[in-house]
């Protein structure tokens, strides 16, 4: 069964993501820099998708199964030598 995003709802710091399959996340805004900058009309702007929840004016994707596996906007991690 593949989960999907129903409704999307923003508080001051977090997502919250309700689920198909009932469950609500609760996501810092600071996993999402682009989310956290963004404004409230542009966090509203979004679309939903069978995979996950889109952005255009802010061009930001993010994937329900990035969600469930607790995974932040992977394009600001930082780069760690071993």
């Amino acid at each position: 069964m593949n989960t999907s995003a129903k409704s999307v709802r923003f508080d001051d710091n977090s997502m919250w993501v309700e689920l198909s399959d009932g469950r609500t996340l609760g996501i810092p805004l600071a996993w999402f820099p682009k989310l956290l900058h963004a404004t409230i009309e542009q966090r509203q702007q979004y679309d939903l998708s069978i995979n996950g929840i889109h952005w255009n004016e802010i061009d930001e994707d993010i994937s329900i199964d990035g969600l469930l596996a607790g995974r932040g906007d992977a394009t600001h991690i930082p780069n760690i030598a071993a």
